[in-house]
C-alpha cells in the first residue's frame, strides 16, 4: 500500500514503502554487467539540535545521477525518524525523465554494529516521485536515547548504498510474447502466494489433479476453493495477460486486510495443500497431494547400554533446513539426522530399564517425488526479543543425491530401490528484510535448460546462474565507481536469497511433467471461462469504442420518488442510479426520443427533456428544456453544449405530464414567467422526507396561492396550515431558509429546478416532543450523521458496537455516549484512540482527554475520513491519568527466583525516590530495612542506576526494561579499595567469519576487593546464583572491554583489570561468564509495542 503525495496534508511528503513496489526493473536475458554502484557516509553532527523539519545530505553521485538522502529528525508527521532517497536535480531534469535504484539506508549503530538498522527497497524515480523510502524508518525513542548507540555524542551515522539498474520500460513488455507465460498481479502484499502458486501451477500434475476435482456450474468460485483455483490456473495456461487473484483469496475467507498482512510462506502451503486434500477425498484425484508431497522419517530413541528402541514414524509435506551454520543443502541433511546423545542429567527414561544413557536421531523412510525444502531463512532472536532474516551464504545443487555416502540418511525400512536422485524445479527468493520484503520465483517448467523468473506480473527469461549462484545469499563485493566518496571496495549483503527449493525425482519426472491439455478441463469450466473471456473481450472493446458513443442518463420522477429520503436527502436524484444509455454519437437527438417511447412507453410527442446544470454553491438543479432546434441535433453535439466540465455523459430530466387517466398529454407551454419548482415534504414525527412532485408556478404568483394543491400531494385537508423552506445548498454546511407565503416567488428568488420542502405548523407546545421538529434541523441531522464503529482496543480487528452520533458532537458528547453503552458511571474514564486508514490499525498515541473539538476531528486521517474509533476503559479518570507516567517495573526477589511485574502510576514531576517507595508497599522484602534501586537494563546488561532524585517523565520502559531489586548489604559498605562491577552472562557464536559475543540471562552487579584472585571471586558467584558442582566446571571467565574477550586463570587478581576508568560507558567493561544459555526464557519481554498483530493464515471455508 503506497502512500500518494497528494493524499497527504504536508504538502511535500515523500512516497512510503510498505510493501514492496513493483518487480525489479532489471535487463534480463543480457550478458549480467556490474551495475553502478556506491556507499555514502553522512555524518550528521548536532543532530538533537536540528529544528528544521526536513534535512537534506550533500549531493553525491552514483551512476551518472545526482541523489542525495532526505531525513526528518522529529518524523513525517509519525513518532519514528523518516529517510528517503532522492534525486537530487529532480527539478532541473528533462520531461518524462525516470531512473531506476535498487537501494538500502542504514542508521549505524556506533557501538554494536550488528545492531545497525538497515531497510532496503527498490524504486522506479520519476518527476511524480522524486524520493522514495521509509516514513517509520526506526522509533524516535530508540533512536534518541544515548544508551542504545545510535547518537554518541550527538552525532548520527547515516549510510545508503545505491545501485543504479538501467531501465527496460516496464508497462510495455509482454510476458506472453516474450516467454509464453503470464504473470500474477500483486493485491496488496501477497507477492509470496504468487511465487507459491506458479510453482504450483508449473507441477502439471499437481494442476491436473486441480482440473479433475469435481466442480458444477452452480458453484461460485469465490465461495469454492477447487473452482477458484482451476479458474486461476485455466487463465494462467491460456490468458495473454496477467492473472488476478481476488477470486481465489476471497474463496479462502480472507478479508482484504489479510491480503495485506504478509504470512510465512510455509503457512500458506500447507493450509492450501491441506484443505486440497480435504476436498479431493471421495472423488477421482483422492490422494494427489500425499502421493506428489508426502514422505516418511523415523524418529528414534536407542539405549546405548540395554536392548531397548523407541520408533515412531512421521509424515512429512516439506522439509525444514537450517541455513544457518550450513554452508549448503548436504550440510543441513547431516544436521537434520545428526545423532544427540542423551546422557548425565538429560539421561532417557526406558520402560523396564529406568534412566539410561540413549541416542536420539530421525532417518528417512521415504522421500516424494516432489521434495520441498524450507529454508529457515527467518528465526527468533532471543537476544533482541525479535525475529531476524538470516541472509548467509547457503547453497545448493541443480541435482541432489539422498543416497549419498551409502544412503546415510536413510533408515533401515527404506526401499532401497528407489533412485534418490533429484533435479532442482524452483527456487523461491525473499528480498529484503524480516519485516516485508518481496517475494519472486525462478522456476523452470519443463526442468530444460531454460529459467523463467516470475515476478508478480512480470515473467522473464533468465540464465542458471541468476538462478542459483545468485540466490546462495551472502555478501558480494561491489566495485567502486565514485572514487571521491570512501575509495575502499565495499562488500554489499545480499538481501535477495532463497527461502524454499522444490525438487523432483528423477524416476518420477515423466509421470510429473505430463502433458495437460484442454481435454483435462471440465466442459462447464471452459464454457465458463470462454463467456468470461468474451465479457472481458466485450468490455474491452466498448471502452476503446467509448469515444465513439455518448452516455445519457435519463432522471423521472420515479426516480426522485425511489431515491429521496432513502438513498439521498439533498438535491434531487442520484445519476448513477437511473436509466442509462449508449448511444453512437452521431444519431440525432429526436431517433434517441423513439427509443425513449420504446423503454418508457411515452409518445414522442409528449415527452420533454430538461438539462442539467452544477450551480455555484454546488448544488445539481434542472436548469432549462431542450429547445426544438437543439433536438435535431447530434447527441454528441448536445452533450458538449450541456457539459462545461468534461464528462462523457448527457443528463437529462424527462418532464411527462398525466392527464386524469394517468396518461401522459403533452407538457404545457412554457413561457417566461412559468417556474420549474420540485416539491419535497417532511414529517416530523416520523422523521421522514420524501418527494411529493412538482409544479409549474408563475414567478409574480406567491405560495399563499398554491397551499392547497401542496395539501394535496402530502394528503392533507386542503386547509392544513404548513409552512415552506427552500433548500438552498448543503456543502459544506445545510443552508435552508424559510419562505415567506405571502410575497412573490420572483421576491424569494425562486427560479427553475428549485427545491422547497413543506411541512405542517407545529403548534409551540407539540414542538418539544420531536427530535428535529422542523426541516432545517432535520436536514442538519441527515447532514451531520455518522455511524461509528466502535472497537475495544484489546481487540482492534472486531466491531464491539455501533452508534449513530452527529459529526459536530463535541469531545463530551461522544464519551458520554460510550460510557452510556457500556453502562459506565463516569465518561471520564473513557479513553478514546483514533484510526489508520493506511495501515488500518489504531494510531500509536491516543486521544488527549478534551485533546480534538469534534468527532468529526477524530475521525479525520491526513484527508481520509474514517468510521471506526477505539476505547478503553480505564481504572481511573483520563485527566488524572494523563497527569501520571505509568511505569512497568520487573522486581527480582533478593532469595527466591522469582520476577514480578509490577505497573507503577505517579505524577509525572514524581522521581525515583518515589517509585521505590511505592514498589516498597507492593513487594515483598527479605527484611524489613532493605533498600531498594532500579536500574536500567537492555540486552541483558546494565546500562544505568537511576539517581533516586532523577525524575520519572522522561523515563522510557517502551523499549528497555526497568528493573528493581534489593542493594545487598556488601555494596553498601565499600571499602576505599572496593570496585562495584557489571558482571554479565555471554556465549560466543561465528557468523559471516566473524566471532561474536551475545550476551543472555540476568546481569548483576559485584563488589570486587583490592588482590581478590577469580578462584575467590568464583566462589561467591557460584553461591548467589547457585550453579550445581557440575554445572559451573565448565563455566569459562573472562574480563571484556569494548566486546573483546581476555580469558582469566584462576591465580588472576580480577581488580587490577577494571583500573581503567575512561572507557566510554562502563556496561562495555564486565567480568563474562561464559557457558551455555539453556535457562527457561522469562515470560515477559521488555519492548510490547502498543499495537502489534500478526495472524496466523486462515482460509476459513
Amino acid at each position: 500500500m503506497l502512500v500518494p503525495q497528494s493524499d497527504l496534508t504536508d504538502n511535500h511528503q515523500p512516497m512510503e514503502v510498505v510493501a514492496q513496489p513493483e518487480a525489479e526493473n532489471t535487463v534480463e536475458n543480457q550478458p549480467v554487467e556490474d551495475p553502478p554502484s556506491s556507499r555514502f557516509t553522512w555524518r550528521i553532527e548536532n543532530f538533537s539540535r536540528l529544528n528544521a523539519k526536513k534535512h537534506y545530505s550533500e549531493v553525491f553521485v552514483v551512476g551518472g545521477y545526482k541523489w542525495r538522502i532526505l531525513l526528518f529528525p522529529k518524523g513525517n508527521n509519525v513518532d519514528h525518524l523518516s529517510m528517503y532517497l532522492d534525486v537530487a536535480d529532480s527539478a532541473s531534469l528533462p520531461y518524462g525523465w525516470s531512473r531506476y535504484a535498487q537501494f538500502s539506508l542504514a542508521v549505524v549503530n556506533q557501538i554494536h554494529n550488528k545492531y545497525s538498522i538497515r531497510k532496503d527497497t527498490q524504486h522506479q524515480f520519476n518527476a511524480r516521485e522524486s524520493d522514495w523510502g521509509f516514513t517509520s524508518f526506526m522509533p524516535l525513542g530508540e533512536l534518541y536515547d544515548p544508551c542504545r548507540g545510535y547518537l554518541v555524542n550527538d552525532t548520527l551515522i547515516v549510510e545508503a548504498e545505491v545501485v543504479v539498474r538501467r531501465i527496460v520500460d516496464y508497462w510495455t513488455y509482454d510476458s506472453k510474447k516474450e516467454t509464453g507465460y503470464v504473470g500474477l498481479k500483486n493485491q496488496g502484499a501477497t507477492c509470496y502466494m504468487n511465487s507459491l502458486l506458479q510453482t504450483l501451477y508449473h507441477i502439471p500434475y499437481f494442476r491436473k489433479a486441480v482440473y479433475h476435482m469435481p466442480t458444477t456450474e452452480n458453484d461460485m468460485p469465490s465461495g469454492s476453493i477447487p473452482l477458484a483455483l482451476q479458474s486461476l490456473f485455466y487463465k494462467l495456461q491460456y490468458s495473454d495477460s496477467s492473472v488476478a487473484t481476488k477470486e481465489l483469496t476471497k474463496s479462502f475467507g480472507w478479508d482484504t486486510h489479510d491480503s495485506f498482512m504478509q504470512h510465512d510462506v510455509q503457512e500458506l502451503n500447507r493450509v492450501l495443500c491441506e484443505k486440497l486434500e480435504d476436498k479431493m477425498k471421495g472423488t477421482v484425484v483422492e490422494g494427489t497431494i500425499q502421493q506428489l508431497f508426502e514422505g516418511h522419517h523415523m524418529n528414534y530413541i536407542e539405549c546405548i547400554n540395554v536392548d531397548y528402541k523407541s520408533t515412531r514414524k512421521e509424515s512429512f509435506y516439506d522439509l525444514q533446513l537450517d541455513v544457518k551454520g550450513c554452508h549448503d543443502v548436504y550440510a543441513s541433511f547431516d544436521k537434520y539426522v545428526e545423532v544427540e546423545r542423551l546422557e548425565g542429567d538429560n539421561k532417557y527414561h526406558a520402560e523396564q530399564y529406568g534412566l539410561q544413557d540413549a541416542k536420539k536421531g530421525v532417518l528417512f523412510i521415504d522421500f516424494p517425488p516432489v521434495l520441498q525444502l524450507q529454508l529457515k531463512r527467518f528465526e527468533y532472536d532471543f537476544m533482541r526479543d525479535t525475529m531476524v532474516k538470516i541472509n548467509d551464504r547457503y547453497e545448493f545443487p541443480l541435482q541432489l543425491d539422498l543416497d549419498r555416502d551409502g544412503g546415510k540418511y536413510l533408515s533401515p525400512d527404506a526401499d532401497r530401490r528407489v533412485r534418490n536422485l533429484y533435479t532442482l524445479h524452483s527456487v523461491l527468493v525473499h528480498s529484503g528484510g524480516v519485516h516485508g520484503g518481496h517475494y519472486y520465483a525462478f522456476i523452470r517448467p519443463t526442468l530444460s535448460d531454460q529459467w523463467y523468473k516470475f515476478d508478480d506480473e512480470r515473467v522473464t527469461k533468465e540464465d542458471m546462474k541468476r538462478a542459483l549462484e545468485e540466490q546462495y545469499g551472502g555478501e558480494e563485493e561491489l566495485p567502486q565507481t565514485n572514487p571521491g566518496f570512501n575509495n575502499t571496495p565495499f562488500k554489499f549483503t545480499k538481501y535477495s536469497n532463497a527461502y524454499m527449493l522444490v525438487y523432483i525425482r528423477e524416476s518420477d519426472k515423466d509421470k510429473i511433467i505430463c502433458n495437460v491439455d484442454e481435454k483435462d478441463i471440465a466442459e462447464h469450466l471452459r464454457e465458463r471461462l470462454k463467456k468470461e473471456q468474451e465479457e472481458k473481450e466485450h468490455k474491452k472493446k466498448e471502452k476503446a469504442e467509448a469515444h465513439l458513443y455518448t452516455i445519457i442518463k435519463v432522471a423521472r420522477d420515479d426516480d426522485l420518488a425511489e431515491q429521496i429520503g432513502k438513498d439521498i436527502y439533498f438535491d434531487l436524484v442520484d445519476h448513477d442510479k437511473v436509466r442509462s444509455f449508449r448511444i453512437q454519437k452521431q444519431i440525432t437527438f429526436n431517433v434517441f426520443k423513439e427509443e425513449i417511447a420504446k423503454e418508457f412507453g411515452i409518445p414522442v410527442q409528449f415527452q420533454r427533456f430538461w438539462l442539467w446544470a452544477k450551480r455555484q454553491n454546488h448544488t445539481y438543479r434542472p436548469n432549462r428544456p431542450l429547445t426544438p432546434l437543439e433536438e435535431t441535433q447530434s447527441v454528441g453535439t448536445l452533450r458538449e453544449v450541456s457539459n462545461k466540465v468534461h464528462n462523457a455523459e448527457l443528463r437529462l430530466f424527462l418532464e411527462v405530464e398525466l392527464g386524469l387517466d394517468l396518461r401522459p398529454i403533452a407538457p404545457p407551454d412554457k413561457m417566461k414567467e412559468d417556474i420549474l419548482l420540485f416539491f419535497k415534504h417532511y414529517n416530523p414525527e416520523k422523521e421522514e422526507l420524501r418527494f411529493v412532485g412538482r409544479l409549474f408556478v408563475k414567478s409574480t404568483g406567491k405560495p399563499i396561492e398554491i397551499l392547497s394543491k401542496l395539501n394535496k400531494m402530502a394528503g392533507y385537508a386542503p386547509d392544513e396550515e404548513i409552512n415552506l423552506y427552500e433548500e438552498i445548498k448543503f456543502e459544506p454546511s445545510v443552508m435552508c431558509e424559510p419562505i415567506d407565503k405571502k410575497i412573490t416567488f420572483r421576491a424569494s428568488q425562486l427560479e427553475d429546478g428549485d427545491i422547497v420542502c413543506f411541512q405542517k405548523s407545529l403548534p409551540v407546545e407539540s414542538i418539544e416532543q420531536f427530535r428535529y421538529p422542523d426541516v432545517p434541523s432535520f436536514l442538519e441531522y441527515v447532514h451531520n450523521r455518522q455511524i461509528v464503529h466502535f472497537r475495544s482496543l484489546e481487540k482492534p480487528k472486531e466491531d464491539d458496537f455501533c452508534l449513530e452520533m452527529s459529526r459536530l458532537y463535541t469531545y463530551d458528547d461522544v464519551v458520554e455516549r460510550v460510557a452510556q453503552q457500556l453502562g459506565l458511571n463516569d465518561p471520564s474514564k473513557i479513553r478514546l484512540t483514533s484510526h489508520n486508514c493506511y495501515s488500518q490499525q489504531p494510531k500509536p498515541q491516543p486521544i488527549k482527554y478534551r485533546g480534538v473539538d469534534h468527532l468529526s476531528d477524530m475521525l479525520v486521517h491526513y484527508n481520509q475520513t474514517s468510521d471506526i474509533l477505539y476505547y478503553e476503559v480505564l481504572d481511573i479518570p483520563l485527566p488524572e491519568l494523563q497527569g501520571l507516567k505509568t511505569l512497568k517495573v520487573a522486581f527480582h526477589h533478593a532469595t527466591k527466583d522469582e520476577v514480578v511485574i509490577h505497573t507503577i502510576r505517579l505524577p509525572k514531576q514524581s522521581t525515583v525516590g518515589d517509585v521505590i517507595n511505592d514498589l516498597k508497599t507492593k513487594v515483598e522484602l527479605s527484611h524489613p530495612d532493605a533498600e531498594l534501586r532500579l536500574l536500567e537494563v537492555f540486552y541483558h546488561k546494565i546500562y544505568k542506576i537511576f539517581p533516586p532524585s532523577e525524575k520519572i517523565e522522561n523515563i522510557n520502559d517502551q523499549y528497555w526494561t526497568l528493573r528493581a531489586e534489593e542493594i545487598p548489604e556488601e555494596e553498601k559498605n565499600l571499602g576505599p579499595n572496593d570496585r562495584l562491577i557489571h558482571v554479565y552472562h555471554f556465549t560466543k557464536e561465528t557468523a559471516q567469519n566473524q566471532m561474536q559475543i551475545l550476551n543472555f540471562g540476568e546481569p548483576f552487579f559485584l563488589v570486587i576487593h583490592e588482590g581478590e584472585t577469580l578462584a575467590e571471586i568464583k566462589v561467591r558467584i557460584q553461591k548467589k546464583l547457585q550453579v550445581p558442582d557440575e554445572d559451573f566446571a565448565k563455566w569459562k571467565f573472562a574480563f571484556l572491554s569494548l566486546g573483546r574477550p581476555e580469558y582469566l586463570q584462576d591465580s588472576d587478581i580480577v581488580s587490577s583489570r577494571f583500573q581503567r576508568r575512561d572507557v566510554y560507558g562502563a556496561w562495555e567493561q564486565y567480568l563474562g561468564l561464559e557457558h551455555s544459555d539453556n535457562a527457561p526464557k522469562r515470560a515477559y519481554a521488555a519492548n510490547q509495542n502498543r499495537h502489534t498483530f500478526e495472524k496466523p493464515v486462515k482460509i476459513y471455508n
